[in-house]
């Protein structure tokens, strides 16, 4: 996938996702591909802003120096990448007690695209004052989760909705880890005040 394919992926999965996960269904699953073209990408571009956001901008009094920007942007990027892979694994392994399909391909697309939302709004923290707004793209995540797991994972239907409870459980809690491990890796930092 080039950049405008990426581009017309995250669109029509935000604006059309029934639809589009049908296509992505149907789709090898390309574990790779998907790092390196899709999924990688977003989180590259979502952890810069973040950083950009937070050593450039910054908030209304304060910000942070370049380095810890940069240091929490790669510890997010590396996180990133590493828990898509186990939110993969995760719902490839509840995928039997909730009657659907065993298959970590469709798994990784499953957690990949379904972070899309998140991601995109993530590109939201290069202006701090707009952060919040990022947890509507999270949210909107959950719905996407929601629209494809059905269609991928295939579980017996009176399960679906269990199965994606569960599944977004997952999620939040990964999110919650992931968040509390990235700051204890990361040095303590003094913000930057701003002279009013």
């Amino acid at each position: 996938m080039d950049f405008t394919a990426t581009l017309r992926r995250v669109l029509r999965l935000i604006l059309s996702p029934s639809t589009e996960w049908d296509a992505i269904a149907a789709e090898p699953a390309e574990i790779p591909q998907i790092y390196m073209r899709y999924a990688g990408p977003l989180i590259i571009a979502s952890a810069l802003a973040t950083a950009i956001g937070i050593s450039v901008v910054g908030g209304t009094f304060i910000k942070y120096p370049a380095t810890y920007a940069l240091s929490s942007a790669a510890v997010s990027i590396l996180l990133g990448l590493f828990l898509v892979y186990v939110l993969a694994f995760v719902i490839n392994a509840l995928s039997s007690r909730f009657g659907g399909t065993s298959d970590m391909g469709q798994a990784f697309k499953l957690a990949a695209y379904s972070l899309t939302a998140a991601w995109v709004a993530g590109l939201l923290n290069i202006i701090p004052a707009l952060g919040n707004l990022a947890m509507l793209g999270a949210a909107y995540s959950l719905y996407l989760l929601f629209v494809g797991l059905p269609k991928l994972m295939k579980p017996a239907a009176e399960k679906a909705v269990p199965y994606t409870i569960a599944v977004a459980a997952v999620m939040i809690v990964m999110a919650v880890v992931s968040a509390s491990v990235a700051s204890g890796m990361l040095p303590s930092m003094t913000p930057i005040m701003r002279a009013n």
